[in-house]
């Protein structure tokens, strides 16, 4: 890549300040830039950096006032961190191709149906009636079972299992030995102190824009599907139950685990190692910081939570307060 200034900022929609002319190669952290990169600011613990950075171009919010002399082109932007992610998928999409590729010892069924340049990598099984979509690229040792459909643009990476019957929107991407579609964790209690296993019948909805994470785990119905809606973003070594749905543009870090029969809302936020248990109700715009124990249904929209049994942020903080107190 090679940016001017300029054309950065019209690209972003943004404003220079500084040499229009100035021309970068590559991206580097705010705190390791040096010349020939572009960096950018959006953290207030890191205006330090801004001041010694050698990059030479450095995206910054509208409303930034510097304390001291910037040496570098600032290209300001009303969202810096939005900005650089915008600029990053301009370069990706810069360098990306869509060819068709089969390799020699992938195998693709006879009746399944394959859209235009999709890749193909060797080893891969794309089984009986399943469709996959225009610029698709399914990569080394991936098994799409029978009859599942993967839309158009996604990227499917190495490993993954889709298993039969599974629905993959547009603009998908699911990263390294995630299983889409394995059974839920069901098993009826017998008489004799044993478990009968109940069988899962549905399948996993994965809505456009998702993107979920290495070694995570999305498990399909009992009966209906289990549904992650559009724009939802999943973390590596997560786990979600049958019969879960999780809403539009939902964020959930790694290590969270969702039991079966939830109901997550539209634009939460889960932190790292949350645990949310079965059959309850999460509302909208909910934020459950990292290692949270959820044992009921959040109906209020827009608040925060902490610890276990999860409670309100602020009520988290002052019990916190009576335990370090008692351990003394």
């Amino acid at each position: 890549m090679e940016f001017k200034a300029k054309e950065i900022a019209e690209i972003l929609g943004g404003t220079v300040e500084g040499n229009p002319e100035a021309t970068v190669t590559s991206f580097a952290r705010i705190e390791s830039g040096k010349p020939g990169t572009i960096c950018f600011f959006a953290n207030p613990k890191y205006e330090h950096y801004v001041y010694e950075c050698k990059a030479d171009i450095i995206i910054v919010n509208r409303s930034f006032e510097p304390k001291e002399s910037v040496s570098a082109t600032m290209v300001r932007v009303d969202d810096a961190y939005a900005a650089v992610a915008a600029l990053l998928d301009h370069v990706t999409a810069m360098k990306r191709s869509y060819k068709r590729y089969r390799g020699c010892r992938s195998r693709v069924r006879w009746s399944a149906k394959i859209g235009k340049k999709v890749y193909v990598g060797d080893f891969a099984y794309i089984g009986k009636k399943a469709e996959i979509g225009d610029y698709t690229k399914i990569y080394e040792n991936v098994y799409v079972g029978d009859g599942a459909r993967i839309g158009s643009r996604c990227i499917i990476y190495p490993g993954v299992r889709i298993y039969s019957g599974m629905i993959i929107g547009n603009d998908v991407i699911i990263h390294s030995n995630a299983v889409i579609g394995a059974d839920g964790f069901g098993f009826a209690p017998l008489e004799d102190g044993t478990w009968k296993k109940i069988e899962h019948t549905g399948n996993v909805i994965i809505e456009d824009n998702v993107e979920i994470g290495a070694n995570t785990c999305v498990d399909k119905s009992q009966m209906g599907s289990t549904v992650i809606r559009k724009g939802t973003k999943i973390d590596d070594l997560c786990m979600i139950a049958h019969n879960v749905e999780v809403g539009n543009n939902t964020v959930m870090a790694a290590q969270t685990g969702i039991a079966g029969s939830t109901k997550v809302g539209n634009h939460c936020v889960i932190a790292g190692q949350v645990g949310i248990a079965g059959h309850i109700t999460i509302a909208d715009n909910t934020t459950f910081g990292a290692q949270a124990g959820v044992l009921g249904s959040i109906k209020e929209e827009g608040k925060v939570f902490m610890g276990t049994p999860a409670i309100p942020y602020k009520d988290y903080l002052r019990s916190y307060a009576v335990f370090k107190k008692a351990g003394k």
